[in-house]
């Protein structure tokens, strides 16, 4: 359950669907063929002046998250494991947009497992005011 904000309300801007062939994962093979990922992301921010005086100064853009899920997840650091890639992008969010908590699920959608699997994914919330950076990833 989202955390409220100073009204009583959970206003939350929500950026989901962003897909992209990436470079994510613990085999060899995954590191070198890719693997397609779908990211969500949900913001908990108070709406209230954005819903008042209808600029975008008020809210958060969601051009700009969606271009940092793509910065961090495709064209940075190559991660072994998505949940790295969850929290990164998490606490990015929280130090670079004015929202009180961020929710990032990452969906690998072509697992390397035997069998059929429509994705394997994780979900990380992390709260303003509690983000520690993660150490530089490798490629």
């Amino acid at each position: 359950m989202a955390s409220p904000v100073k009204n009583g309300s959970t206003d939350r801007i929500i950026v989901a669907g962003i897909r992209f062939h990436a470079f994510h994962g613990f085999t060899k093979l995954e590191r070198e063929v890719g693997v397609r990922c779908s990211i969500d992301v949900e913001m908990v921010k108070d709406l209230e002046d954005a819903i008042r005086n209808d600029k975008l100064t008020s809210t958060v853009d969601y051009r700009k998250v969606h271009d940092l899920v793509l910065e961090i997840g495709r064209e940075g650091s190559s991660f072994h494991l998505i949940e790295s890639l969850a929290g990164r992008i998490a606490e990015e969010i929280l130090l670079r947009f004015p929202v009180l908590e961020a929710v990032v699920r990452v969906r690998k959608e072509t697992p390397l497992l035997d069998g059929i699997v429509d994705y394997v994914g994780v979900e990380v919330t992390r709260v303003a005011g509690k983000v520690r950076r993660a150490g530089k990833q490798s490629r």
